[in-house]
């Protein structure tokens, strides 16, 4: 298995991850309405869990980026660099919006985007 690959392991889990932020030391966790208790939440708290949000939304277009440009054969160090920075740019985002960065969010938001782009680019170029 690529490197590509695993970190679309590693992204698929990483929503699990700022959710245990989210409910993190939060009182009144109710297990038979988790998504009442999460949309309650405030501060970095409802952040963990708008960052968690955000990393399922980004998930699928770059799930889909690495396993076509693996289907047709792109350049697989390309693609295990552009994998491997949407990796680090999720979790940065992640830890951005915990902290309220909006901005450096945003920067490292659109990175991330491109990562995804290049994705896509690498496999269109791949003969």
């Amino acid at each position: 298995m690529t490197f590509a690959y695993w970190t679309v392991l590693l992204v698929a889990i990483l929503p699990l991850v700022w959710a245990g932020f989210a409910k993190a030391g939060a009182e009144g966790y109710d297990n038979a309405r988790p998504r009442v208790f999460l949309a309650e939440l405030t501060g970095w708290q409802q952040r963990a869990n708008w960052a968690q949000t955000n990393t399922y939304e980004a998930f699928p277009p770059f799930a889909a980026g690495v396993i076509i440009a693996h289907m047709v054969g792109a350049n697989q160090v390309l693609v295990d660099s552009l994998a491997g920075l949407f990796l680090v740019t999720r979790i940065l985002h992640g830890i951005l919006y915990i902290q309220d960065k909006a901005t450096a969010r945003s920067i490292v938001w659109t990175v991330g985007f491109f990562c995804v782009i290049g994705l896509f680019l690498a496999a269109g170029w791949a003969d």
